[in-house]
């Protein structure tokens, strides 16, 4: 690859600093719903063999196996349940609703509750291609972790949350072996995560990150499992990881634009000279995508849009240096961000040379469609944010209420009504409970705002108490009203036998 390669196909192929960089997008995120985010994770921790590109094919499989026993009137061995019956179970009792443009399709669909649900269910497209949304959150669980080892542990913690023993409740553990009997194949074991990139040392310290505070938090769900239903725990952990999945991406394009910021800067004779001084400058201080109450998507699309161009720019300045005779081997720290930096100034007349800027300009009039999230890398980007953050839009409207875990709500019946930040009742229940995890004592409603802060969103406090969170708050029973407490509201612990235990 060569940078008039670049010029000719910029999104092709990356830089290998690039691409291989801990700061890096990857996977690349498109389309998912939550449910796809939860079955695609089940077959990263512990379903090897049962891929992204196997699972539409294991469905049509399994489906056809269950009618060609309803022929036979017969079922297998191990089964508990006649074909008819399960059949009945797989595209009634289990099936998760489809959406308006799904309709008309035939597939199966079904709520991924236990872990071998997932083998024929959950994929993203009903194609070989889809992609690896459970590879998302392994990687953030990485990079959200002081170090590799912290990282395997929680990783081995949620292998075993996510496993049916005899402390689940009796239809999660029934339906584990009924399904088991009918797919049996991969069967549930750990699969090893192998080698993840991890966030420098010296970048994650005092820094504040949504995949830090997700790790946080999986801990905090992990521990209330035994607090409830497997149905009503899976709906916590799904609607941690779905607004930790979006916050990590919109991050990771703040991060992206303010690291081209630099090294644009070093283009022009300036830029960071020192890792202190990159580390201030790429990692934002106060990270912020969304605002409780209002329109959503502008502002994930104006992120998006700008982790393009600074995707152009990075690959392009890279391939520059390299054009120059200058190798560049990593991007995954802010002190590596710096080398490159003066790399850029020592070597600026060579770089000129390469036509570097021509070339930006060239791409970036050519690929506008794409910068401006119309169509390719940045469009994707706006279908999983609106798609995992957003309440599912049931083809049924008998099941418009499936769906509680979600962070935008339309503000309207339209189909053209804005999205807006709202959070259904299932993540205001995560939420609580994870603000309140390690805790004694009362705390006020501005301990929930100052985490929804961590991940980049923003609700006053103050506000709370007039607003629809307060609402959700006060039906859920999880406030006080208490004239003593800020803005009078006092958060009670959901689960509080579970929470005394963790303290």
């Amino acid at each position: 690859m060569t940078l008039s390669k670049f010029r000719d196909e910029p999104w092709r192929t990356s830089h290998a600093a690039y691409q291989e960089s801990a700061l890096a997008m990857s996977p690349a995120p498109e389309y998912a719903s939550s449910e796809v985010i939860l079955s695609s994770l089940y077959r990263h921790v512990g379903l090897e063999g049962a891929t992204e590109r196997t699972v539409p094919q294991r469905g049509r499989d399994l489906d056809r196996e269950v009618q060609r026993y309803r022929d036979r009137t017969q079922q297998p061995d191990a089964a508990a349940l006649d074909a008819d019956t399960f059949h009945v179970l797989l595209h009634s009792v289990l099936e998760s609703p489809k959406l308006p443009n799904q309709s008309s399709k035939r597939f199966l669909q079904v709520t991924p509750l236990v872990p071998q649900a997932a083998t024929f269910s959950g994929s993203a497209r009903l194609s070989s291609n889809s992609w690896p949304a459970g590879a998302l959150v392994r990687r953030m669980v990485w990079l959200g972790s002081p170090d590799a080892a912290a990282a395997v542990l929680i990783w081995q913690a949620l292998f075993d949350a996510l496993s049916v023993d005899e402390d689940d409740d009796i239809f999660a553990r029934f339906l584990q072996a009924e399904i088991e009997a009918w797919s049996p194949q991969p069967a549930w074991s750990i699969v090893d995560p192998g080698e993840q990139s991890i966030l420098d040392p010296a970048d994650r310290d005092g820094l504040d990150y949504p995949a830090r505070q997700f790790v946080r938090d999986l801990g905090s769900i992990i521990s209330a499992k035994g607090s409830m239903t497997r149905r009503q725990w899976t709906s916590l952990l799904e609607a941690i990881v779905r607004l930790a999945a979006v916050a990590h991406v919109a991050w990771l394009c703040e991060v992206h634009a303010k690291s081209w910021e630099c090294i644009r800067g070093a283009l022009d004779g300036v830029g960071p000279a020192d890792a202190a001084a990159a580390r201030s400058a790429i990692y934002p201080k106060a990270f912020q995508f969304l605002s409780y109450g209002d329109r959503a998507l502008p502002g994930i699309k104006d992120r998006a849009s700008a982790f393009l161009q600074a995707r152009l720019g990075i690959n392009a300045t890279l391939w520059a240096l390299q054009a120059a005779g200058v190798e560049v081997t990593s991007l995954s720290s802010a002190a590596a961000v710096a080398e490159v930096c003066e790399l850029v100034r020592v070597k600026a007349s060579a770089v000129e040379t390469t036509g570097l800027r021509d070339v930006l300009a060239d791409v970036s009039e050519r690929e506008t469609r794409t910068l401006l999230c119309k169509k390719g890398i940045g469009s994707n980007i706006m279908e999983f944010a609106r798609h995992v953050l957003g309440q599912r839009q049931a083809a049924n409207p008998v099941l418009r209420g499936y769906d509680q875990g979600f962070s935008l709500r339309k503000r309207g019946t339209s189909n053209s009504s804005p999205w807006v930040v709202g959070l259904g009742p299932v993540s205001v229940l995560a939420l609580v409970h994870c603000s309140l995890a390690g805790t004694t004592g009362p705390r006020s409603v501005r301990r929930l705002s100052q985490h929804l802060a961590r991940y980049g969103a923003i609700v006053d406090y103050r506000d709370i108490a007039t607003n629809d969170l307060g609402h959700q708050l006060r039906m859920l029973g999880l406030v006080l009203d208490s004239p003593d407490a800020e803005s009078g509201m006092l958060l009670v612990p959901p689960f509080p036998n579970r929470q005394e235990s963790t303290a």
